[in-house]
């Protein structure tokens, strides 16, 4: 499977994180978080699932744990399984990012 441009896929919508999936399989879940400036993803946990956030357009703050980091293009943060976790866009611009979840969520 192979998936082109990305970014191109992201949903957003007005009044919360927009969701689109990329790929499912048996062990991993990619999809992507489309946030309009000041939109928020709120603290959660995934318990038995490890959450990756990877940053494609925008800035984002994201918590893990204790800790806060603004997010760029290109920076990665990881949510291990059970470990509380949010994202949110401040702004100015859009944000997009790829969650990757191991295993994937069950339906």
């Amino acid at each position: 499977m192979f998936i082109k441009a990305v970014s191109s896929l992201a949903r957003f919508v007005p009044d919360r994180m927009g969701k689109s999936t990329l790929a499912q399989g048996a062990t991993l879940f990619a999809g992507l978080n489309s946030f309009e400036p000041g939109q928020e993803h709120a603290a959660h946990t995934h318990e038995g699932q490890d959450k990756l956030y990877y940053v494609l357009e925008g800035s984002g703050v994201v918590q893990i744990g204790e800790q806060s980091e603004t997010l760029s293009p290109g920076d990665a943060a990881l949510a291990p399984s059970g470990v509380l976790h949010s994202i949110r866009n401040p702004g100015p611009r859009r944000l997009i990012v790829m969650a990757i979840l191991a295993p994937p969520p069950r339906k």
